[in-house]
This record gives structure tokens, sequence and C-alpha cells, in this order.
């Protein structure tokens, strides 16, 4: 099917962004990045020297796709788990920084906030270093979370469950918000792990990546036979209403409940890290979908922020001006 678009339609939803609220659930995580240049091999083992130049503290995980929401104009609560300790500390800084509530982090002393550290030299990520806590939250630290949702329910347009299998999202979580949920309007989307693909039924829009929809559905994907067949196959077995599979440099593919599906091209350019890209693609179509655009619409608007964000190295966001900048560019590239 065409993915032809009609640009006014798109532009009139990136407007109104600014009067959605979204709330993000899920792993909040601490990205730093070391930059730096390589010109020897160390003596001590066969790996390179990285010069370090500078370094970076970034909103990661969950973390970032508020920090796209934000990019893009929306407001954003985010509900997670951070330890008592520095990178707990510098999160809730960088959240107010952004002029985002920090109300929904619950704080455990006993838990490091997750941190992933990346060495990039050249344009090129050369190791990362994970420093993480992956066993369950506390069963309080989930009450405090579903209170906040609770709270938050009558204001909010849709909840991005952001799963990064650091121990947010449970079974009790989910079980609590769409207990919370099914009886609203609230858009409830899923950012998911595969090994937690049983939590996530029910729910609104479910955005795995190739390979998790391989592993997910157990279908080998290695033609648009099997891909269909794939996505067709998690949108019965979760129950939900659309499933987005993302496909790196072959665009994405939506498939929704009335068994329509559409693939939808790449729009990138250039590739130069992947990094939150999902996130990005999550972020972007929940806003979308929020603003009342078509599922089809949503996809679109996701697809050429993706194809912005993959251009840069590190995870990137996409302001609302960007967005409509890169919609009309695409457009131009169609006719």
């Amino acid at each position: 099917m065409s993915t032809s678009h009609d640009s006014k339609a798109l532009s009139e939803g990136i407007d109104k962004f600014a009067s959605c609220r979204i709330l993000v659930v899920g792993d909040v995580i601490m990205d730093e990045f070391l930059w730096g240049r390589v010109e020897r091999i160390s003596p001590e083992a066969p790996v390179p020297v990285v010069e370090v130049e500078r370094e970076s503290l970034m909103l990661g995980g969950a973390g970032n796709v508020v920090n796209n929401i934000i990019a893009l104009g929306s407001r954003v609560l985010l509900c997670g788990v951070i330890g008592n300790d520095v990178m707990g500390r510098e999160l809730v800084r960088k959240l107010r920084k952004l002029n985002s509530p920090t109300h929904g982090l619950v704080v455990e002393d006993r838990r490091p906030t997750t941190m992933k550290t990346r060495v990039v030299a050249h344009s090129q990520q050369v190791v990362r270093v994970d420093r993480e806590e992956r066993r369950p939250v506390t069963g309080d630290s989930i009450e405090n979370i579903l209170l906040t949702v609770k709270e938050q329910l009558e204001t909010i347009d849709a909840i991005v469950v952001a799963d990064y299998g650091k121990g947010v999202v449970t079974q009790k979580l989910m079980d609590g918000i769409r207990s919370l949920t099914d009886d609203s309007q609230v858009i409830l989307a899923v950012d998911p792990k595969v090994q937690n693909l049983a939590l996530y039924r029910a729910v609104t829009l479910f955005t795995p990546n190739n390979h998790e929809a391989q592993l997910m559905s157990g279908i080998t994907i290695n033609d648009e036979k099997s891909l269909k067949k794939a996505g067709t196959h998690l949108l019965k077995e979760l129950g939900c209403q659309i499933v987005l599979i993302t496909q790196g440099d072959k665009g994405m593919t939506l498939f929704e409940g009335n068994g329509r599906v559409i693939q939808i091209p790449t729009v990138a350019r250039k590739v130069f890290d992947v990094s939150g890209a999902g996130d990005t693609v999550t972020g972007t179509f929940t806003l979308a979908l929020a603003a009342g655009l078509e599922p089809r619409q949503a996809a679109v608007l996701a697809n050429i922020a993706a194809g912005i964000v993959v251009a840069e190295v590190g995870t990137a966001t996409v302001s609302a001006t960007r967005l409509r900048e890169a919609l009309v560019d695409d457009r131009s590239g169609r006719d």
C-alpha cells in the first residue's frame, strides 16, 4: 500500500504536540559518552588506546524517551527507579533542566542508578561498560509508581512503557497499569524487551525491532511474507491494536488490528549510530497518536524522526521544528 501522505495533516498533528501530556514508565538509565581518538594499540593487550578528549552525560532508557517527547514540544512525566547516588542526583538535575517534573521517580537506597558508558572514537563505538542491577525493583517501588499513574490518569493522553529489562517492568506493574487504563481513552504503548513478552498483552501499541519480532514470534524474518506472518502473529497473540516493527535501513512495517499492513521505507540518507532510535520511534509514534493522527500518519512521522537521529552519533533527539522541516524535505523528495 502507498505511504504517500498529506503534509498538511501531518504538520497540523505536529502543531498539537504541545497540548499533549505523556507519562513515561520504565527503566531509567544514565548514558555516559567518552569521546576520543585512537592512534595506537595498547602494549598490554591487542586493544586500541582511546585518548579521551571530552565527556558527556545524557538521559538514557526511559529518560531518552522523555527527552525525545520533550524535544517534540510535549509535556512529560517520568516514572522509574533510581539509586541514592551521584548518577541518580545527576539524572534528577537533568530532568529539572528540561522543566520536567521529577516526583514520579522512586529512590531505592540499595540499588544503583543504571549507567551505560560508551567509548566512542572517530564516530565509532569502541566498547560499552554497564553498571546496573537487573533484579526486580521492590513491591513498594511498584506501588509508588502505580500511585503516580493513578493520580495523573485524568490529565494524560498516553502512557509509554519503556522496558530495558532492568527490573521496573514487572507483571505487577503491567497488571496495575492495565487495570487503571482499561476504562479510559489513554493510549498504552510499549517499547519491549524480548523476555517480557507475556507482560504486554492488550496494549494499544507495541514497537519491537526486527530482531525482537523474530525472537518473540518464533518466526525467522527473511522476506516480506515471513515479516507479515511474524507481525500478524504478535498482533493476535498479544491482542493489541497496533504492532510497529522497525527494520533499520529497511524502514518499518505497520500492522493494524483491522488487518491492514503498511510498509514504510526508510528516509535515512546516512546512518552513523542507531543508539536511541527505538526511543525516538516509540515516542514520536505515541505522541502522534495522542495528537489525533491515524496510525499510518503516526508511523510516517516516526519514520522521518528516526531517519534524523540515526544520522547523529550518540543518542539524539528531534525538535518539532526539525521534524516539520524534514517532513517538507521528504515530501519534496517524493514529488
